[in-house]
């Protein structure tokens, strides 16, 4: 209640509290803070990754600038102004052109992974579209798929069919961005190749402010993708690799219901998971980490 109304005083009204960001209004801007939250199974675990927030700020912000001559962003800034002295925000804020959010989750999937795996073995397709017999856990299908969910405020966000999604956004808007999210997951798939990730499938937020359609959120990060080491992609097995998986994981192994209050992690699970998402800043844009202080304390 004391930081709200510190807030209060620098004109800052909370919007929304999310798992792992918080959704300020300041004037005209809305601003995304990343904290060092981490959710798994749709739980908020109660020990942080310390400097999380700061590194999926980073990646976002080298993706709004790599896809903008695909799709016009939110992004206003990430800087702090003057008149709101909150450092502990210093490279987790985003400021942005508020919007509104689409109801659905843009997906999209380029290799046989997670729930699309398990689909897929029960039906052989996924989301409804027909896939080739004998394909492996970790396979890259032959296309990308744009496969839409719900956008749920507590629990599991669930697929939608494209007639459904279509229902909910438009015959037109939903054409567009599913275009723009399969066009938008090929130039990050081919850009993060060159460094040595494998991009297994993402998730996409678009808003609309008058007649714009703009990218918001979080942009390919390990917290909205799954991103695999190219050098130790195995088809036919799990992956290891650089996003929550490993956190899930290692939940997977507890005797634990996946309902609240979600068990806390060990100082080795917590040490791994920050240098995997630390590592795909440094793979993907390491002009951007080097900007992230080596003497925080956040940050190993």
């Amino acid at each position: 209640m004391e930081n709200e109304q510190e807030n209060a005083r620098y004109g800052l009204r909370l919007v929304h509290q999310g798992k792992v960001r918080d959704l300020y209004s300041w004037k005209e801007e809305l601003w995304l803070v990343a904290s060092d939250r981490i959710s798994a199974f749709d739980c908020i675990l109660p020990t942080p990754i310390p400097g999380k927030g700061k590194i999926l700020t980073q990646i976002s912000r080298g993706w709004f600038a790599l896809l903008a001559p695909l799709c016009l962003n939110h992004v206003l800034g990430y800087d702090l102004p003057a008149e709101v002295p909150i450092p502990e925000w210093a490279g987790r804020l985003t400021r942005a052109k508020p919007c509104r959010p689409l109801p659905i989750e843009c997906v999209v999937r380029g290799y046989l992974a997670g729930s699309a795996w398990k689909e897929y073995r029960s039906t052989g397709g996924v989301a409804g579209h027909p896939l080739p017999r004998g394909l492996r856990q970790g396979d890259r299908l032959p296309e990308p798929l744009f496969t839409p969910t719900t956008k749920a405020e507590v629990g599991h966000d669930l697929p939608l069919a494209s007639p459904e999604a279509e229902k909910r956004i438009g015959a037109e808007l939903y054409a567009r961005v599913s275009s723009l999210s399969l066009s938008l997951y090929e130039a990050g798939r081919a850009y993060a190749a060159e460094r040595g990730i494998l991009v297994a499938d993402t998730k996409f937020e678009f808003g609309t402010r008058g007649e714009e359609l703009l990218l918001i959120d979080e942009v390919l990060t390990p917290d909205s993708s799954r991103f695999w080491p190219l050098s130790e992609y195995r088809p036919g097995e799990a992956q290891s690799s650089f996003d929550k998986q490993f956190v899930r994981d290692f939940l997977e192994s507890l005797a634990w219901d996946k309902r609240p209050p979600a068990p806390a992690l060990p100082e080795p699970i917590v040490a791994q998971t920050q240098a995997k998402y630390q590592e795909a800043l440094r793979r993907l844009f390491p002009e951007l980490e080097k900007e992230l202080d080596s003497g925080d304390q956040e940050l190993r």
